[in-house]
């Protein structure tokens, strides 16, 4: 006990000495043109922040990623010349014999050092701003807010969701800690430089309740552009990468049979079937050859991404596919095979995947199956490009976020089922580019309708067309298919609040949207480039 006190004390000692050296000692102005962009977490599964650093780097920012070391990055990151990552070490695993109250305070402090000493020593020059992601708020708002104090740095807070929200789902709305979380995210929160928020929900409730100054704009999520429909090329080698995943025990039996590499359970090569536009634009050297196709006899793929913790209730997904099966087996062959792929990791993963296996048992589902795999960034839009349905369980904590793998699965042209809650609409508009659930009742009766008949199925085409209209294509996908690009962009109502962008009276929004990069560059190249405009 006394050993542990005396270490916090140290601890303690040290980081008021290291920022009491940090604040006297003599600092350059902080260099035009670059940004260091903290999150508290695993960089390579932060993707909106990845791409927040894409556009940075594309406009020539020096461009500093701080976080931890996980998953592998996207690839335009890892190469360009612009972009450094500054990685913390991983935080401190909980020590056997350690009270919780006396660990916990010591891995925070552990947290503070390594963040001061990579934005304040390992990037080599106080950026011109530091974009930092919320939540986690402790410590993170409370040091960005300390360095650009500090240094004269400009702070942008990108609001995806609250952190006392996501606390409160632990310990309840009104416990102590919940409202302390709930002060210091908001005190340490509301001077920022300029604030961006993922839904016109977060936007104004924090403004109103929290008093927020600065900027402020919505910044919904939206696609790379490299996010598409997948050809049946690019899903034929997926699946031929994939087959370790595809060769567990309860599927062999229950996929159609293959001979990699002429074919896999969904897709083969074919010399006489007629080749697709969309295979003609990805595999641009097609020579005639044989090339892959979808089976007639594949069962349908369905994707959910999740990150397997409390505030998405995988129980419903496998109550509504026990219904499905149910439905399945009174269809008489008019519902086909479904393969349910669960992507991401998290805590709750090994029960559920537990659950799962009892399910599919010996005696149990016949038409439902479901995996779970992790997908390496590049391979990530190929599957949600490849599969007939999407599902997301996402219900938000504060109720004022949106999921982000929706609107990854709208970028891949792939109609959605996703469960409802408040400011959903912002995103899916029900029987238009997706359809809403409730309960596990609604979804699978939503899955019954989709598939009837697949492959031929009336009702998902119908949403499909929908979104391949509205998702956005690159400009040379855009010649392939004859297209031109739209002559102005679309009314926006969560236009930035600054001088000269001001939102035009009447404007309302459409669901259409424009990719990633062309949506950042209309709400945030004017707020970081303001001294040039």
């Amino acid at each position: 006990m006394v050993t542990s006190y005396t270490t916090e004390v140290l601890i303690i000692l040290g980081l008021g000495l290291f920022v009491f050296w940090i604040w006297f000692q003599a600092r350059e102005r902080p260099l035009l043109r670059s940004v260091a962009i903290l999150v508290l977490g695993d960089v390579g599964r932060s993707p909106r922040m990845m791409y927040h650093a894409e556009s940075f780097a594309g406009l020539e920012f020096e461009t500093y990623v701080i976080g931890n070391k996980g998953a592998t990055p996207i690839p335009s990151l890892l190469s360009s010349p612009n972009v450094r990552f500054l990685y913390l070490p991983d935080p401190p695993k909980p020590i056997p014999g350690v009270p919780f109250v006396l660990f916990a305070p010591c891995k925070i402090l552990l947290q503070i050092f390594h963040i001061l000493d990579a934005l304040l020593n390992r990037v080599p020059h106080p950026p011109e701003f530091i974009l930092v992601q919320n939540p986690p708020s402790i410590p993170t708002l409370a040091l960005v807010w300390l360095v650009g104090r500090i240094q004269g740095i400009k702070v942008i807070i990108d609001w995806h969701n609250l952190g006392c929200s996501i606390l409160a789902l632990k310990l309840g709305q009104n416990h102590l800690f919940v409202k302390v979380a709930e002060w210091f995210e908001s005190y340490f929160g509301r001077s920022a430089y300029a604030h961006l928020f993922v839904t016109r929900a977060m936007r104004d409730y924090l403004v109103e309740n929290w008093g927020l100054k600065g900027m402020k704009t919505v910044l919904h999520d939206r696609p790379p552009a490299r996010f598409h429909r997948a050809a049946p090329s690019e899903t034929h080698r997926l699946l031929l990468k994939l087959r370790p995943s595809l060769d567990v025990s309860a599927l062999p039996s229950f996929l159609p049979p293959c001979t990699p590499p002429n074919s896999t359970p969904f897709t083969h090569l074919t010399a006489d079937a007629p080749i697709d536009t969309l295979t003609l634009i990805v595999d641009s050297a097609f020579d005639g050859t044989p090339m892959p196709q979808k089976r007639s006899d594949r069962p349908a793929l369905l994707v959910s991404s999740t990150s397997w913790t409390p505030d998405e209730d995988f129980g419903m997904l496998l109550q509504a596919l026990t219904l499905y099966e149910h439905k399945a087996r009174a269809a008489d062959g008019r519902l086909p095979k479904v393969l349910m792929v669960v992507t991401g990791k998290g805590p709750d993963r090994a029960r559920y995947i537990q659950e799962v296996a009892e399910l599919q048992g010996e005696d149990g589902w016949r038409y439902v199956r479901c995996i779970s795999m992790w997908l390496e960034a590049a391979d990530y839009p190929i599957m949600l490009g490849s599969a007939d349905i999407g599902i997301s369980l996402h219900s938000s904590s504060s109720a004022l976020d949106l999921p982000m793998k929706v609107v990854d699965m709208f970028g891949c042209g792939l109609p959605v089922c996703a469960l409802d809650f408040a400011c959903l609409d912002e995103l899916v508009k029900d029987g238009v580019n997706g359809l809403v659930f409730r309960n596990a009742e609604q979804l699978a009766s939503q899955l019954e309708s989709l598939l009837t008949g697949f492959p031929n199925c009336q009702t998902l085409d119908s949403l499909r067309r929908s979104l391949i209209r509205n998702t956005p294509i690159e400009p040379g996908r855009m010649e392939h298919l004859g297209l031109r690009s739209p002559d102005s962009p679309s009314a926006h109502t969560d236009a930035p609040d600054w001088p000269g962008h001001a939102e035009e009276p009447g404007a309302v929004e459409e669901w259409e949207w424009s990719s990633w990069s062309q949506n950042w560059d209309r709400v945030m190249k004017p707020l970081i480039l303001s001294d040039v405009y």
